[in-house]
């Protein structure tokens, strides 16, 4: 986000700020981080503008279960610990919020298969779904913590700062295992958070900020910052963005809102130029984390921050948070090579047809935000 332009060339704590991407290398098998997120409870009841908010997200069983599971509460607020190399259950299909639509609701595997316990499985499900008061499908897609390591990739504009030893362009060592990998926050000029990665602090951490953290084993924290999730010596990456967008299981307040712009700087109708006018509902990405420990991404086209909240929650996220936004920032690309290959940009996929960058991005050196990989442990 942060600019209207297009070009894409071009450990203290401070206070609480209101809401516009390199790690060390995950170890891939060592144990769950020793500090899990603490117990958090909602942030605040959200305005609600969709009967939607009120009813938990109903699904139903999937395929990759030997059995149907047992849906955690949608308001729960502690994400299960994940056991680095044990895969989660599969997704169960999503109830759409309003009239099916073909394919809704109904995850189908994306990426290569990742090796558990002797077997072939996938660790990435993809489904699109038309959002309250929508007319344009979202896609969502649901990432294995448990089969995956997160990495944060670090850009010359965003955060800035470098050099880092984890930058685009992806290198073919960790292109060996990559699975999938997406947009990360806006930047940090805009982003009201702090940056974290390689053993240096960027930008100062700020209290209440929404923060995506990624810890040694690759495992992965979502919440307010000193309170849903800290610094530990597990911690090796912060990436900060506005304010949770998510909280407990339902929209936050904020995201009820009736200030969008409080989400970012958006570009108008047919131009991003810096006199037009900006629309509320625009491109926009987000990230959250279920309650079993899974990832949730959450992108698409003309989505206000109310309906972005409204989709994490339905794909079972209890806590979430928004990323970039405006066309040309959200992709979230899997990747399916032939066995024993490498990710490149030929055998990518995007999420969404329709998202500006994709498969090519992330393989690119001009690329110059910060990104996050998930890659077979």
């Amino acid at each position: 986000m942060g600019i209207r332009g297009r070009s894409l060339l071009p450990l203290a704590v401070t206070s609480l700020a209101v809401a516009s991407c390199s790690a060390a290398a995950p170890s891939g098998s060592g144990s769950a981080h020793a500090s899990a997120p603490t117990a958090s409870p909602s942030l605040r009841s959200p305005s609600l503008r969709s009967p939607s908010l009120r009813s938990p997200s109903l699904r139903s069983p999937s395929p990759r279960s030997p059995s149907p599971r047992s849906a955690s509460p949608a308001n729960s607020a502690r994400p299960g610990t994940v056991v680095p190399g044990r895969a989660l259950p599969a997704p169960a299909g999503l109830v759409p919020f309003g009239p099916v639509a073909a394919g809704q609701g109904a995850w189908r595997p994306a990426g290569r298969t990742v090796a558990e316990n002797g077997r072939s499985v996938r660790a990435v499900y993809e489904t699109t779904l038309i959002p309250p008061g929508g007319t344009q499908s979202a896609g969502i897609a649901w990432l294995d913590t448990g089969l995956l390591a997160a990495r944060l990739y670090s850009g010359s504009v965003s955060p800035g700062g470098g050099p880092y030893r984890y930058t685009a362009p992806i290198q073919p060592a960790q292109a060996a295992t990559l699975v999938a990998a997406f947009n990360g926050g806006f930047k940090m000029n805009q982003a009201r958070g702090g940056y974290y990665t390689e053993g240096r602090m960027i930008d100062p951490l700020r209290a209440g900020a929404a923060s995506l953290v990624i810890y040694a084993d690759g495992s992965v924290g979502i919440g307010a910052w000193g309170r849903d999730v800290t610094m530990t010596p597990q911690v090796v990456s912060v990436r900060q963005n506005l304010l949770p967008l998510v909280a407990g299981g339902r929209p936050t307040s904020r995201a009820a809102s009736a200030r969008w712009q409080a989400w970012g700087s958006t570009c108008g109708a047919a131009s991003c130029g810096p006199t037009v006018p900006g629309i509320e509902h625009q491109w926009r990405s987000g990230l959250g984390i279920t309650a079993d420990g899974a990832l949730v991404y959450v992108a698409g086209p003309a989505l206000d921050p109310l309906q972005l909240a409204q989709l994490l929650v339905r794909a079972g996220a209890v806590r979430g948070m928004q990323l970039d936004i405006n066309p040309d920032w959200p992709v979230f690309v899997t990747y399916d090579p032939p066995a024993g290959g490498r990710a490149a940009a030929a055998n990518g996929r995007k999420l969404l047809p329709g998202t500006v960058q994709g498969p090519s991005t992330f393989f690119e050196a001009w690329w110059a935000r910060d990104f996050i990989t998930m890659s077979a442990r």
